[in-house]
């Protein structure tokens, strides 16, 4: 890293300050939320195209409209990526095509020979993802019988048998359990054109497997051999029983837990099964579809999920970190909508915790099923710094279930416990995306932060600090599972651990400050490309954004920064805020899947920044009203400290007590 530049004296951060809360509370909405866009890529509206056509609902006006937007964002070489900047993607490429293709946009156009072109080189359809090539066996342009098996029957697996649906993140579960009833049913509806200009030819070339991958792909040849002939008695009732877990948990506004991937391919299932269009389920479900929608100047494009519940959790945070009131209009209507917000009854993550009570919050609108510990951990830190009816049982019970749904291991994953099964990743349909969802250290990161606050003596707390202890990089960050990348996940450990009593003394939090310095850029601010999580020379390293430098600031402040590094990124915000009072962030600094799927959370580029100008005014690591503890400790050979009821943590991380 090259040395930070030198510049005259900070000035303007009350002002800047200030701006940005009054365009954050410009935001909000009359019934007391925030939400901003959720940005992805084309892949969400080359589907929704080839899903209205698979169901025969298209419009013109629908597909003028995507088309126009999958235009906008192709590349100047023809392709697509999957986030700002990145590099092409083939499998995004084979859909937006395709889906272009679907519009009219006819083969011999400039761009759409740049883009074949370019596909073919990167191997064309024959290299594609599993599902891209799921989607072209749709409409006949990919044989199923040339598709890995993922048969219906896999609903009569116990949920202590390995593979089980249970073994599956929710969010792969709910993507895997419709794709069994698809693929079962091996539906053909012919496009009106063939794709014969994006194939090589060639099969993909597959590396040399052995040990599970090499079982894994027997497993798939005898389950073909049984795909051609099931057993038809066994067939029908696995079809029923998918149909029926299907059904029931579809939510309120229409979809299959808030996201994109399990609505398109739960519609496609449950039309294959009987449901036509005009039954309810699927009228909710096409209904629901709308307020995902979002349609301006550049055409029509569809959020692959939406986030208000995490946006208005973190935006009352912010508002309260940059001092403002906690009886403000803005601040009382966004807890009560909170409060509104409480998940009160069990989802799939009772399976593996079925003793425990249901609460907490999730991140959508409408997912009543699937509540998650990252929303509630920040969702118990907003409503526990308010005076408001009911604000004290709800947090109760959050803290109860999110403290629950401890791993064995100690760590907390977002939706389920123990969901860490690895042999699901080795399944040859398993090529995209992440499907279990075991601890991370930025959803522990969350959680310890508000156990800290709440329940600052719990065993469950202890146990959560040494594994974040343990989880540390040899290069002394975290990796950041749901934010890019360790820049996220070492912005949400240090506060985590300095709330939770571990001195900023203590080497850890040294190891991660020096880390955070190392990788400052020279013109003050942070940044980490999302190529990070595949190729580890960029890890730490890009474009400067806000909130990512806002990420960095938090936890340096935390650890009791007052340093250069400190002074030269709130410089980086101030000077680079816009007239309107927020910031400019086209990069994508959101993790749907890690190394696969991307997301620009809008919001962030505010909401992040006024909490951390917010904490450097009042000079402080913690909220603004709750300066941080300064308990007693054992002594270590650093000259930090470390609570007493934390006492061992640091040793079994390595740390000399």
């Amino acid at each position: 890293m090259t040395t930070l530049e030198t510049r005259s004296p900070l000035t303007g951060v009350e002002h800047a300050l200030e701006s940005a809360c009054d365009h954050l509370i410009g935001l909000r909405s009359p019934e007391g939320w925030w939400k901003g866009e959720l940005q992805t890529n084309v892949t969400m509206d080359a589907e929704d195209l080839l899903l209205r056509e698979f169901l025969g609902i298209r419009t013109e006006q629908e597909t003028a409209e995507a088309a126009r937007w999958i235009r906008s964002e192709q590349r100047a070489d023809g392709t697509w990526a999957n986030f700002h900047e990145g590099p092409p993607d083939l499998s995004t490429s084979v859909e937006a095509y395709t889906a272009l293709r679907l519009t009219g946009d006819p083969p011999d156009a400039a761009h759409m020979r740049a883009a074949a072109g370019h596909i073919r080189a990167m191997g064309g359809i024959e290299a594609s993802r599993v599902f891209t090539r799921v989607w072209l066996a749709l409409f006949g342009e990919w044989p199923w019988r040339d598709l890995p098996v993922m048969p219906p029957e896999m609903m009569f697996l116990p949920s202590w048998f390995p593979l089980n649906i249970y073994d599956w993140a929710c969010w792969a579960r709910q993507t895997i359990v419709p794709l069994t009833v698809v693929t079962a049913y091996r539906p053909v509806r012919r496009l009106p054109f063939e794709l014969s200009e994006l194939r090589t030819g060639r099969a993909p070339r597959r590396a040399a497997r052995g040990g599970w991958e090499a079982a894994f792909g027997a497993l798939d040849k005898a389950l073909h051999r049984y795909e051609r002939r099931p057993s038809p008695a066994l067939r029908r009732a696995a079809l029923r029983r998918a149909v029926e877990w299907i059904v029931a948990r579809q939510e309120a506004d229409g979809s299959w837990g808030g996201i994109q991937p399990p609505w398109v391919y739960s519609m496609i299932a449950l039309h294959l099964a009987g449901y036509h269009v005009d039954h309810p389920v699927m009228r909710r479900a096409i209904r629901g579809l709308d307020r995902f929608t979002i349609h301006d100047e550049r055409g029509r494009r569809l959020e692959a999920c939406q986030s208000p519940v995490w946006d208005t959790a973190l935006a009352v945070n912010a508002l309260l970190d940059a001092g403002t009131p906690a009886d403000h209009p803005a601040i009382t209507g966004a807890a009560d909508w909170l409060l509104r917000e409480e998940v009160t009854r069990a989802g799939d993550w009772a399976v593996r915790k079925p003793g425990l009570p249901p609460g907490g919050w999730a991140f959508e609108f409408d997912n009543d099923g699937y509540p998650d510990t990252d929303d509630t951990a920040e969702v118990i830190l907003a409503l526990r710094r308010l005076d408001r009816p009911g604000v004290r049982p709800a947090v109760e019970r959050g803290l109860r279930w999110m403290a629950g749904m401890a791993s064995r291991d100690g760590g907390f994953a977002a939706f389920d416990a123990d969901n860490d099964r690895a042999l699901c990743t080795r399944l040859p349909f398993c090529d995209f995306g992440a499907v279990i969802d075991p601890p991370s250290a930025d959803v522990t990161a969350h959680v310890v932060e508000a156990l800290a606050k709440e329940r600052p003596h719990s065993p469950v707390l202890r146990r959560a600090v040494v594994w974040l202890l343990k989880a540390q990089e040899q290069d002394g960050s975290w990796f950041g599972r749901w934010g890019a990348n360790h820049v996220y996940g070492t912005g949400a450990v240090l506060p985590a651990l300095v709330a939770a009593g571990v001195r900023p003394g203590h080497s850890s939090v040294r190891r991660a400050v020096a880390w955070l310095e190392r990788h400052q850029n020279r013109d003050g601010g942070w940044g980490e490309d999302l190529r990070s999580y595949r190729d580890a020379t960029w890890i730490g390293r890009g474009a400067s954004t806000p909130s990512q430098t806002a990420w960095a600031l938090l936890a340096l402040l935390a650890a009791g920064e007052r340093s250069p590094a400190v002074e030269g990124g709130v410089r980086w915000l101030v000077e680079r805020q816009r007239p309107d009072g927020t910031w400019d962030e086209p990069h994508f600094t959101g993790t749907g899947f890690p190394g696969d799927f991307y997301i620009n959370y809008h919001l962030y580029r505010l909401v992040f920044p006024i909490t951390a100008l917010g904490r450097y005014l009042r000079r402080e690591g913690s909220p603004a009203t709750e300066p941080p503890a300064r308990s007693a400790g054992h002594e270590h050979s650093d000259g930090s400290r470390l609570p007493s009821r934390l006492h061992g943590a640091a040793t079994i991380s390595g740390e000399s007590s």
